[in-house]
């Protein structure tokens, strides 16, 4: 456990989809992926008042690969043997073909993907939320409590760091 000026320290270590796909390779671990858009208010919110906190902080640290992704990138990424682009470089709000396979085509930002070490998919959640509210969601997937019970279970039963907002 870290100590509370460790904890108050604490910043994702964000790190590109390549980088964490080879971090993972070597040393797996889940990955956990923010897909954002430079034009997305919720995104800027989600960075200032959630992902700035140092319990989310710490825990994304240390359960996850994190990974910032810009669901409108303009480069080419070749993952698991696929080639992936954006067809429409210059057009305004032009989607990656990585970010449109992650989301499952749900082009809805924030959008956060949670990955396996396997590098499959476990699941999307769109949206905002508060540190208290993400919390839960981060230790489901964290903690592999999604193979044992089902999510209503879980949120009824969790006690986290956070207290309020």
């Amino acid at each position: 456990m870290l100590a509370t000026t460790q904890l108050q320290a604490q910043k994702i270590k964000w790190l590109s989809f390549e980088q964490a796909v080879e971090k993972s390779k070597k040393n797996p671990k889940k990955i956990f992926i923010d897909a954002y858009t430079d034009w997305c208010g919720w995104c800027v919110k989600m960075d200032q008042n959630t992902f700035s906190n140092a319990v989310i902080a710490a825990y994304i640290n240390e359960n996850f690969y994190p990974v910032k992704l810009n669901a409108e990138r303009k480069d080419t990424v070749v993952f698991a043997g696929t080639t992936y682009i954006n067809p429409n470089p210059d057009k305004k709000r032009s989607s990656h073909q990585l970010a449109q396979m992650l989301l499952q085509g749900r082009m809805s930002y924030p959008s956060y993907v949670f990955m396996g070490d396997d590098f499959r998919v476990l699941t999307v959640v769109p949206g905002y939320y508060p540190p208290k509210d993400f919390e839960p969601i981060l230790h489901y997937f964290g903690e592999d409590a999604y193979k044992l019970k089902d999510w209503t279970s879980f949120q009824s039963t969790f006690k986290g760091k956070i207290k309020d907002d």
